[in-house]
């Protein structure tokens, strides 16, 4: 394997018989020209070119270092989820990564407005994109906002086998959100996002949203609807609210059963 293009010390374009493809690896571009030949025990990923011409723009666009830290940020996910992501979250990390340490060296802070739900909702990302923080601070010497936390998260999640859409999962977090704003403001109370109640809310949310997308119902016998009808009337109604939302706003609804179960978190809120 010859070198076709250097890209950057860490990245080239080589040629691997008709194919082209995108060579990444530390130092793998360091001093090369092209034509010279590929230390093929650098190379620690694969690209080929002709489905990855963005991934090569933006390798040439951005600041090395930036998708240094990218690369650095995705390694730390796969060992901390114990599984591989998604080939492309390099481009969506790396584009992000790169757009938002711009963003905030200019002191324009982006806020989250889902920083709460996808604290609760994707912890474990969460937790990745805190130290995705001071991984940049450490080397950077830039400080970043804890909603950024949040916006690494989402990608880290969406980049997951079976992680879902980008753009879905905002949508559904958002729902989330404004399902618990309809509960706030029906019973005029203040949630603290610390609460148990409030985690396991949001946790049954994403459940019930994700179910009534996928036409799935979960169970709860008649008896029993009627009783927590008739036992939690306040909570019932504020279910229904939240109901009335969904279908005014998103177009679909939750089913009496799920509705059930929602009153049960409601009340739980209520009394704590």
């Amino acid at each position: 394997m010859k070198v076709a293009k250097v890209l950057n010390n860490n990245a080239v374009i080589i040629k691997d018989g008709d194919l082209e493809k995108i060579a990444i690896g530390a130092g793998i571009g360091f001093h090369k020209r092209k034509n010279d030949p590929v230390n093929l025990q650098k190379i620690e990923k694969l690209f080929v070119l002709e489905d990855n011409k963005k991934l090569e723009q933006l390798l040439m666009r951005i600041p090395e270092e930036h998708f240094i830290l990218s690369e650095e940020i995705i390694a730390y996910a796969e060992a901390k989820l114990h599984a591989k992501l998604n080939s492309h979250v390099l481009l969506a990390l790396s584009d992000h990564i790169s757009f938002a340490i711009e963003r905030e060296s200019q002191g324009i802070h982006l806020q989250n407005k889902l920083l709460q739900e996808i604290k609760i909702l994707y912890r474990d990302e969460f937790e990745i994109g805190l130290w995705a923080l001071d991984h940049i601070k450490e080397k950077l010497g830039l400080e970043m906002p804890v909603d950024e936390a949040a916006f690494i998260a989402l990608h880290i999640h969406t980049m997951k086998i079976q992680g879902g859409d980008l753009h879905e999962t905002i949508r559904e977090t958002t729902i989330i959100r404004d399902m618990v704003e309809v509960i706030k403001q029906t019973l005029g109370i203040t949630i603290k996002e610390e609460d148990l109640a409030y985690e396991r809310l949001i946790t049954h949310l994403r459940f019930a949203v994700s179910r009534a997308k996928q036409y799935e119902v979960h169970a709860m016998d008649e008896e029993m609807l009627q009783m927590i009808r008739r036992k939690f009337k306040i909570a019932y109604e504020c279910a229904l609210q939240v109901n009335k939302q969904l279908s005014e706003v998103y177009g679909f609804r939750l089913p009496e059963e799920e509705l059930g179960y929602i009153t049960l978190h409601i009340e739980r809120l209520r009394k704590y």
